[in-house]
């Protein structure tokens, strides 16, 4: 008989063929799909790549030196505009300010005098003494224009500002009064200008002193940001010369050849940055520092002893003003209290301030220009002194005439030996202003152009060094 066909998946005996069986088995589960990997991940691979051959280091390298060079250049242009700047606000903003705030000092202590040696000559006042008076005035109140200006809307110096501009019409009202009192031989018109007094010597004076303290903080501030050394800047640039003369020695073990113009060229652009930027700013700070040490120091001195005569001077002739009214109690060497003249109290412990001031000044004057005029204000003073005992024991004896007449009359009074202080110290103060102004400006001026000289030789350093590398470069093509 002949034999059955299997069927199509099945076997002779019925069964299924094993291909039937694996076409009804489940299908095995897909294989998981990699990561995707990022762009960073696949530039460090290439770069890894790319630094196992010589070109491709020399590209690493050729890059690391120019960035290095470009930074150096930065830096240094950074630290050295910003020293630049603060010399500059040192010349021609913080001293000047400075300056400014002592004259305006200065202007209200001799207004505070000349109102009252007006006092003293009663309906004889000198069209001088008046026109002395009012210009003193005006210029501090234009000086008090000028710090306005120039202070910050809420800093202290703003505030001191707006409280002298408002006690400044206050105490030429009371002057104003006691003038008119006294041309009229009112004993009231003495009261008026004692309280002038008090208002100047307790209220606007050490106003006054408070925004002259403010700006000589702010003038050592900007001395404080222009002297320091670039330190990072300098730091830099020796980095920038290790890295370059190590590329340069790889150079040579490769090749034998012992110059590369590129890395040559970047070489010598950072050593001539590093170089100005050390000797730059060497002579700099000297300068600054020489303004500082025989400029500044000295204009404070000079400062402060001018301020002392202009009050030693008031106080004198306030002590005739009040004749005995105000008085104080002190203790002499041997503790014993003893009832003086406010008045002649204060001009003698103003006359101590004014002598060590001067004695200080004669020791910063570095010569014969700056000490002249100091020695010749201590002679001054010295008379003044003896003039001022003979005026005082006149008005101690009761002669009021004889004394009113050695402190303002028109011959061997103690205003000529005032003015002689006064004026000697002005001569003192322009000689110290003008060393000032010289060492500070050539301070500023050896950092000229540093900047951006620094910048333009960076880049050209940089493009020498990549200049170099690819010459290198070339000569695997």
């Amino acid at each position: 008989m002949p034999a059955v066909p299997p069927q199509p998946g099945l076997q002779a005996n019925g069964t299924p063929t094993p291909a039937t069986a694996s076409t009804n088995a489940p299908a095995p589960a897909p294989a998981p799909s990699e990561p995707r990997r990022t762009a960073f991940a696949e530039g460090i691979d290439r770069l890894r790549h790319a630094a196992t051959t010589e070109p491709g280091r020399l590209r690493i390298i050729g890059a690391f030196l120019a960035a290095l060079v470009i930074a150096f250049g930065a830096v240094t242009a950074w630290q050295t505009t910003d020293r630049a700047a603060a010399a500059d606000d040192v010349l021609n903003k913080s001293q000047p300010l400075s300056s400014a705030a002592a004259d305006i000092y200065r202007s209200l202590a001799d207004a505070n005098t000349a109102a009252s040696s007006g006092f003293l000559a009663g309906g004889q006042e000198t069209a001088t003494s008046r026109d002395r008076y009012e210009k003193d005035i005006d210029k501090a109140a234009a000086g008090l224009v000028k710090a306005a200006a120039n202070s910050d809307p809420d800093s202290p110096a703003a505030a001191t500002v707006t409280k002298l501009n408002r006690l400044l019409p206050e105490y030429k009202g009371l002057v104003e009064r006691a003038r008119t009192y006294n041309r009229q031989g009112f004993p009231v018109g003495g009261a008026y200008l004692r309280y002038a007094n008090e208002k100047m010597q307790n209220e606007m004076l050490p106003a006054a002193e408070d925004l002259y303290t403010s700006e000589n903080e702010r003038l050592r501030s900007d001395y404080d940001d222009a002297t320091p050394y670039p330190w990072a800047a300098i730091a830099l640039g020796v980095v920038v010369l290790a890295a370059l003369a190590w590329a340069q020695h790889r150079n040579y073990r490769r090749t034998n050849r012992v110059m590369n113009h590129g890395l040559v060229a970047a070489t010598a652009t950072a050593t001539v940055v590093l170089l100005w930027l050390v000797v730059g700013h060497t002579v700099a700070r000297a300068g600054l520092n020489d303004s500082y040490d025989h400029g500044v120091r000295s204009l404070n001195v000079l400062h402060d002893a001018r301020i002392a005569s202009l009050k030693a001077r008031g106080n004198e002739n306030l002590t005739l003003v009040a004749r005995g009214a105000e008085t104080v109690t002190v203790k002499d060497a041997d503790g014993v209290e003893q009832t003086r003249d406010a008045y002649d109290y204060d001009f003698q412990k103003d006359m101590k301030t004014l002598g060590a001031g001067l004695a200080e000044a004669a020791k910063l004057a570095d010569d014969s220009d700056g000490e002249k005029p100091v020695t010749a204000a201590q002679g001054n003073m010295t008379e003044w002194q003896k003039r001022h005992g003979a005026a005082r024991d006149e008005d101690d004896n009761g002669n009021y005439e004889a004394a009113l007449n050695r402190v303002i009359g028109p011959e061997n009074a103690t205003g000529e030996c005032f003015d002689s202080v006064d004026d000697n110290l002005a001569t003192a103060i322009g000689h110290e202003e003008a060393e000032f102004e010289q060492a500070a400006g050539d301070g500023l001026d050896a950092m000229t152009g540093l900047p951006v000289g620094a910048a333009v030789l960076a880049v050209l350093g940089a493009a020498g060094a990549v200049l170099g590398i690819g010459r290198r470069l070339s000569e695997y093509r």
